[in-house]
């Protein structure tokens, strides 16, 4: 070996991890045999580069690898205590390591290490785990492959299960890789190139062999009523049950969520084994620890009303509730951690599709990604024979792992706003897109809402793109374009919890100047818009059942009476009592309404810019250009105020330090004293 081996390791790693039929994402793990010459001895030192704890093979680098002396950590066979204490063995590692060390070493070192073989991948392919979790898999194992690879029943990821496949690999000289039960694939050779096709070559004769022999319809015939929904019904349908369902999965924990309609997921809810094999859960460890051991399955059809579906959801999820805790008591022992949460990661609603849920948004994908990954697996596994996926038992030996608690334990603490979801209008520049700036730096998920749809993509993509905020269109002044929004919202993220009414305009103009035109169209975006962008989110809201923030930005001119303003300060006056009315009204459902008073803010606004700016210079005889410091000036701080500003405020309002506050105007305007509140 040379110096490219950690190259050669990384480009293969990239390959198989770029192709979701070779492994998930995050799933799996490659490593690489080599020699060095050690800094300190200037003597060949033998290497083991191999994926670390937590990385993903598509997107590995260098920084990914954990790099260990191969001769201590074969060393490690002479002092294992066995299999009650292998979890021992982890903390081992560390004292392998090659200078730093780099990433941390996973369970699955071992493995890799002590496999005589120069590369070794380790993978969960669809068509691997078919065979893997087949009732007779090691039959099909030996029918599909021959000698070349052998079956490994199934064994929890360990230091014994590096010890099993080094045995294995020793003892069938042939054997290009294993198939571990329950599990995935494992395959190896002397060059990179070697392990890469056989691992390839693994994966596509597993497909072949059950695209050629596997029955036309292995989850059996379609339920009549439960077949998937129009398209337009099926979207419309999943936003009026995403709101219910997203509070179904936070009950224990705030969710981001996720929605799938895909062709897997439609074809196996309308199939009739779906309920029977949804039950049975999940087997690879990478698949369950994402979804949990098993989903919630609606068992209503597409044809029931939302109102049904939501009253069964209800009595499905205290069922579901129930029956994780029995399982959770049924294991459980002294040492193991605290329960972590009874509620399901993956929904299913046939005939319109699945919702996932996680901490973030990321997390909620790569949940839905693994459950279709599931649904292969099953679809694969009853083509050849009957899905079975390893025992509850050992679930929970993996789900509440020590190892894996630990590991949990590591994560860094979650920000402010992490979970939490904000939609916010007019966010496509100025004052919106400083909030949305500001929420998203603190953990949200952004819906960038904009009457400008282009600007709005362009926000949201500037923010960190789909896992962190999308851009939708928002006219609100129309309340079907308003309730498409909120409809983009819920099937992006799953829900809403924090709402901002921001979009506004102005028309600065003396009473006599000021058309009827000019009223209703101020009036319209910024009274009559606030109105009904908080009456579609707070239908949201409350069919949540997380409580929640609506925000208003309103203005000092809701209190403060200046001139040739009448249409502009008279729509925030009706702003601010909107804040009132609704905080009372709301409060019983855990949601607070709050205000913003700014003033004079110049720097990035759409609505000066707009010749609001121009027009207000001439009102006070200032140049425009002057138009900030002159605000700035006639304050009280005597500094003037920016979007971050108001951005500011929303993250306080908002985040836990006033989690008691609602009713409440906060002024932002370097303090105005004809603008106090009284």
């Amino acid at each position: 070996m040379t110096e490219t081996t950690p190259a050669q390791l990384i480009a293969r790693s990239n390959r198989l991890g770029a192709d979701p039929k070779n492994t998930n994402y995050a799933g799996g793990n490659t490593s690489a045999k080599g020699t060095e010459i050690d800094p300190v001895t200037g003597t060949p030192v033998e290497l083991l580069w191999v994926k670390g704890s937590g990385g993903d093979l598509g997107t590995l680098q260098e920084s990914g690898l954990a790099v260990l002396r191969l001769d201590r950590m074969r060393a490690l066979v002479d002092v294992y205590p066995g299999l009650e204490r292998e979890d021992e063995m982890v903390a081992a590692f560390d004292y392998c390591l090659h200078g730093k060390g780099g990433a941390a070493p996973s369970i699955d070192t071992a493995m890799h290490g002590l496999v005589d073989a120069a590369h070794v991948d380790h993978l969960h392919p669809d068509s691997g785990i078919a065979i893997a979790t087949a009732v007779d898999g090691e039959a099909l194992t030996s029918r599909i492959f021959g000698d070349k690879v052998v079956w490994v029943p199934w064994r929890r990821p360990g230091f014994q299960l590096g010890l099993d496949i080094a045995q294995i690999k020793a003892a069938n000289p042939q054997a290009v890789g294993c198939i571990l039960g329950g599990h995935g694939i494992t395959a190896w050779g002397e060059t990179s190139e070697e392990s890469e096709a056989n691992s390839l070559w693994i994966i596509d004769t597993a497909q072949a062999y059950i695209d050629e022999h596997g029955v036309d319809e292995p989850f059996g015939a379609v339920r009549p009523g439960y077949e998937p929904l129009p398209v337009d019904a099926r979207l419309e349908r999943a936003a009026a049950l995403a709101p219910t369902i997203r509070g179904i999965a936070s009950t224990d924990s705030p969710m981001v969520g996720h929605f799938t309609d895909s062709e897997e997921v439609l074809e196996f809810l309308a199939s009739e084994k779906a309920p029977a094999l949804a039950a049975l859960g999940t087997s690879c460890p990478d698949h369950f620890l994402r979804t949990k051991v098993k989903p919630l399955i609606l068992d209503l059809p597409a044809t029931a009303s939302v109102e049904e579906q939501i009253a069964r959801l209800h009595e499905l999820h205290a069922e579901y509730r129930a029956d994780y805790q029995a399982y959770y008591e049924a294991h459980a022992t002294a040492e193991s951690p605290a329960i972590r949460g009874a509620d399901p990661l993956i929904v299913l609603i046939p005939g319109v599709g699945m919702f996932s849920y996680g901490a973030n948004k990321q997390t909620a994908r790569v949940a839905g990604e693994f459950y279709v990954n599931a649904i292969n697996v099953m679809r694969g596994a009853e083509a050849l024979s009957s899905y079975q996926p390893i025992s509850d038992a050992e679930k929970f030996r993996i789900e509440y792992w020590a190892l894996e608690e630990a590991k949990l334990q590591r994560m860094p603490k979650p920000k402010s706003h992490q979970g939490r979801i904000a939609f916010v209008t007019g966010a496509a520049s100025g004052i919106g897109k400083a909030i949305a700036t500001r929420l998203a730096a603190e953990g949200a998920c952004v819906i960038v809402a904009d009457l400008d749809l282009e600007k709005a993509a362009a926000a949201a993509a500037e923010l960190g793109g789909p896992d962190v905020a999308v851009g939708v269109a928002a006219n609100v002044a129309d309340a079907a374009a308003v309730q498409q929004a909120l409809n983009d919202a819920v099937l992006s993220f799953g829900g809403v919890d924090l709402v901002v009414n921001n979009a506004g305009l102005s028309l600065s103009k003396p009473l006599l100047e000021t058309t009827e035109q000019d009223w209703d169209l101020q009036h319209d975006v910024m009274a009559k818009g606030s109105f009904l962008v908080s009456k579609a989110a707070a239908k949201v809201l409350i069919e949540q059942r997380l409580g929640g923030d609506i925000v208003y930005i309103s203005s000092k001119n809701s209190v403060f009476a200046g001139p040739n303003n009448i249409a502009y300060s008279a729509t925030k006056a009706d702003q601010a009592h909107q804040v009132r009315l609704l905080a009372v009204e709301l409060g019983e459902h855990g949601i607070r309404v709050n205000g913003i008073n700014p003033d004079g803010v110049v720097r990035g606004s759409g609505i000066f810019a707009s010749g609001w700016g121009a027009n207000r210079a001439a009102t006070y005889g200032v140049k425009e250009e002057d138009l900030g410091q002159f605000y700035a000036n006639r304050t009280i701080l005597k500094r003037e105020v920016v979007p971050e500003n108001v951005a500011d405020a929303v993250y306080v309002l908002t985040g836990p330090e006033l989690s008691r506050t609602t009713g409440l105007h906060i002024p932002v305007d370097s303090g105005v004293a004809a603008a106090f509140l009284r």
